[in-house]
């Protein structure tokens, strides 16, 4: 399996990491997929992770900690994902966080990053239940899972329509990609069209998606008033183009965060004019800081991890978001196990749920204007609960929404109640408050 490293130490990587530097330097293993079928969506999002920690040693690391990132390609693959896993975990002194890219994965290294005491951050994806810190304690869904996401898609269209209790008797259909992924929305959605009355079709697809004119012959004859796109990689563009070809207007599709990006929509161009998606928080962002510290520090000086013009679109700023978080994360460790040290995998999880990024410190980050603070405790791993959608002009995305905030009251009973079972599933004890102090 072809490893990759991308640590600014080279000479480290070539005559292998001593004793003084396991101590000196933080190692993030990365599990991205430049390969297969979901290439296209996954490149950006590495690009963006690798040059953020880029960024991060050209400006000094850590607090002065050095940072060593290596790669190992899973290809959106759950066996290959565990092997990657199993195979970075103890390199460069161990492992400070995985961020598995893949709910497949997710769930897979859920079993595992207990006993090895290796966080898990999940922005954006794998187990919406997770956000319960107390049954939960590695697993950091920080920013955003698949039931916000669900939720504020449903708040969008009820504003759309004039009000939630205009859903009533609405026919809003499902298209998601047949894997625990794709899955994820769907307790979410049962228990709102309880709530609200309105019908609820599923519709899945069988990955990786290419095929999709049985279903949107579904979508033909059952005439639903609105389509939501669970998808990744080829289906998102796939699904549009099936859209177009049956009549189904693109306004009135709406994806989730992964299906709302460049490569969705850039060859199907104005076809897909009018698609929408929820975006976690931000969306492209060129104009950003970040951005502009990144091209000045990184690219300009001939290391970026691809190509520059890719630099501040939809994923790649996920995966720039995605870095910041597990580099912050260790930051807050710092504050409490020794500024400018090394910390471990289980001190590390201390910062991620100590997390306190207020508004000021994301903004002296380069995030000003792209993302909302972000604030963990124990009871709660997701830390915001915000989210906006835009929508595609036919040639750039535009936000097209006020921010949206997932209800909690409909949030919070799902989570318990499912993490509550999972526990019971697995024989787990909730955490007792000493230990959420600890």
């Amino acid at each position: 399996m072809k490893l990759r490293t991308i640590a600014l130490a080279t000479c480290l990587a070539a005559v292998g990491v001593t004793a003084f530097a396991q101590a000196k330097e933080q190692f993030f293993p990365g599990l991205p997929y430049r390969t297969g079928a979901y290439a296209p969506n996954g490149v950006p999002w590495a690009n963006g992770y690798a040059d953020y920690l880029k960024l991060v040693n050209a400006q000094g690391g850590i607090n002065g900690v050095k940072i060593i990132y290596e790669e190992c390609e899973t290809g959106y693959d759950t066996a290959r994902g565990v092997e990657c896993y199993e195979r970075l975990k103890g390199k460069h002194g161990g492992a400070t966080v995985f961020q598995p890219l893949s709910t497949g994965i997710t769930f897979a290294l859920t079993e595992k990053a207990p006993g090895d005491k290796i966080p898990l951050i999940t922005a954006g994806y794998g187990r919406s239940e997770s956000q319960d810190g107390t049954i939960f304690k590695w697993n950091f869904p920080l920013a955003g899972t698949y039931w916000l996401a669900a939720d504020a898609l449903v708040q969008q269209i009820g504003k759309k329509e004039g009000g939630l209790d205009k859903l009533k008797g609405k026919k809003i259909a499902l298209v998601y990609h047949d894997s625990p992924y794709g899955k994820e929305p769907i307790a979410l959605l049962q228990e709102r069209s309880k709530q609200l009355g309105f019908d609820l079709q599923l519709l899945p697809v069988t990955a990786p998606g290419v095929e999709q004119k049985a279903t949107w012959l579904q979508v033909r004859q059952a005439k639903p008033d609105y389509v939501l796109l669970w998808g990744w990689g080829v289906m998102n563009s796939t699904a549009i183009k099936e859209a177009q070809a049956t009549g189904y207007p693109r306004e009135k599709m709406y994806g989730v965060w992964w299906s709302g990006a460049e490569p969705d929509v850039k060859d199907v161009g104005d076809g897909a004019k009018g698609y929408n998606a929820v975006t976690m928080q931000h969306g492209a962002e060129p104009g950003s800081k970040v951005v502009a510290d990144i091209l000045k520090n990184v690219h300009d000086k001939g290391q970026g991890t691809g190509p520059r013009e890719e630099v501040g679109q939809v994923l790649y700023m996920r995966g720039a978001m995605s870095a910041m978080l597990a580099v912050e994360g260790v930051k807050r460790a710092q504050e409490r196990y020794g500024k400018g040290k090394w910390v471990s995998g289980e001190q590390a999880r201390w910062g991620y749920e100590n997390l306190a990024l207020d508004q000021k410190k994301l903004d002296a980050l380069g995030f000003a204007g792209v993302m909302r603070p972000i604030s963990t405790s124990c009871a709660d791993h997701m830390g915001s609960n915000w989210a906006r959608v835009h929508t595609w002009d036919g040639k750039k995305w535009n936000f097209s929404s006020d921010w949206l905030q997932a209800d909690e009251q409909i949030l919070k009973p799902l989570v318990k109640s499912t993490a509550a079972k999972y526990a019971a599933d697995k024989k787990l004890t909730p955490r007792t408050p000493a230990d959420c102090n600890s």
